[in-house]
C-alpha cells in the first residue's frame, strides 16, 4: 500500500523547501510510503529550471531530495524524527529527467542515530545519483523545538 507523507501527520508545521506543497518557490514534491516494500518514493521530473550545467539536474537539487526522502524513510519507516549528520553522495551520469526517488532505512545503530540510503534513478532503472546519510534522531525537546506536536502517535520517535 502506498501512503501519501505529509508534516501534518505527525504535528509539524512547515514550510520545507522540498516537500511542502504551499511553499511557492519549492520543489512541492510528494513522498510516500511503501508499506509493502519499507521504503520510501517519489516520481520526480527536473526540467531546465532545476539544471545546474546545461544538461545536469543541480548537484543541489539532487541532494535536497536524496537527503528528504532520507529524512521520510527515518519518520515512516524507522520511526523516528531525525536530522541528517555526516552524509555521502555519488552520481554517476548526466540527467535532465528522473524517475523514482527511493529510500529504506537500513538499520538502527543504538536508539540516538540511523542509517539511510536513497537514490535518483531514470525511467529505465538506470542509477544517476545516491547517498547515504547517519540520522541524528532527536530528543523530545528538540522535536518540539522543531515544531513537533508529540502525542500518543509519536510515542518513541524520539531518544530518551
Amino acid at each position: 500500500m502506498m501512503e501519501r507523507l505529509s508534516n501534518e501527520r505527525w504535528g509539524f508545521s512547515s514550510n520545507c523547501f522540498v516537500c511542502e506543497p504551499t511553499n511557492a518557490v519549492g520543489l512541492r514534491q510528494r513522498f510516500f510510503h511503501d508499506t509493502a516494500a519499507g521504503i520510501v518514493v517519489a516520481d520526480i521530473e527536473m526540467g531546465s529550471a532545476h539544471s545546474g550545467a546545461p544538461s545536469y539536474i543541480h548537484g543541489g537539487v539532487q541532494l535536497a531530495l536524496l537527503d528528504e526522502a532520507m529524512a521520510w524513510a527515518a519518520i515512516a519507516v524507522g520511526e523516528r524524527f531525525a536530522v541528517t549528520g555526516p552524509s555521502r553522495r555519488r552520481s554517476t551520469i548526466r540527467s535532465r529527467s528522473t524517475g523514482p526517488t527511493g529510500s529504506r532505512r537500513r538499520s538502527t545503530i543504538d536508539n540516538s542515530t540511523l542509517s539511510a540510503s536513497a537514490r535518483i534513478v531514470d525511467d529505465h532503472g538506470r542509477l544517476r545519483t545516491s547517498a547515504q546519510a547517519t540520522l541524528v534522531v532527536l530528543s523530545a525537546a528538540q522535536a518540539v523545538e522543531a515544531g513537533a506536536e508529540l502525542g500518543s502517535s509519536t510515542d518513541g520517535f524520539t531518544r530518551s
